[in-house]
């Protein structure tokens, strides 16, 4: 059984807002990339640095593993952000997003004195936009909403009455 959080109106409102836009980053950047005719993290993966590396790069050397990291990045990243928007499976949204920034984390690290290709955006050493994103997952995960304002809330009220 799980506990049930009361929040203020305010605490919610801005819990919900902060869900959202979570969800909206994750769902434009999966659908940006979907209508990118070809669109491959193949360079990204390339310009990973740090202890990491080796396995990042050591992905691009197989056509097969970069279409299967390609369609993770591509769908994943717009089914957790549909998931937060419309509050429906959160919790499997944010261990997904969980799993993905902590993977864009690890392959792009923000250390001092290292240079990407392409210069990533919001980089401020070890602190970068991914970490923080990691973060605010987390609080969300910790606060959850989306079984108060959300689909969650209609498919756990029928699970819980047994219907």
């Amino acid at each position: 059984m799980s506990k049930s959080i009361a929040y203020s109106r305010s605490q919610l409102t801005w819990l919900v807002i902060l869900r959202v836009l979570i969800g909206w980053y994750f769902l434009y950047e999966g659908l940006t990339k979907i209508m990118a005719t070809n669109w491959s993290s193949y360079a990204y993966l390339r310009d990973s640095k740090g202890v990491f590396a080796p396995f990042f790069t050591m992905l691009t050397d197989h056509p097969f593993v970069m279409d299967v990291v390609n369609a993770i990045n591509m769908y994943g990243l717009t089914a957790i952000g549909l998931c937060l928007i419309l509050g429906c499976f959160v919790r499997y949204a944010n261990i997904g997003a969980i799993g993905l920034l902590t993977l864009y984390y690890l392959s792009h690290p923000p250390l001092i004195d290292v240079h990407y290709l392409i210069r990533p955006e919001g980089s401020y050493m070890w602190v970068d936009k991914n970490l923080i994103m990691l973060c605010a997952i987390v609080v969300l995960m910790l606060f959850p909403t989306s079984k108060e304002i959300g689909i969650d809330r209609f498919i756990y009220r029928k699970k819980l009455s047994g219907n």
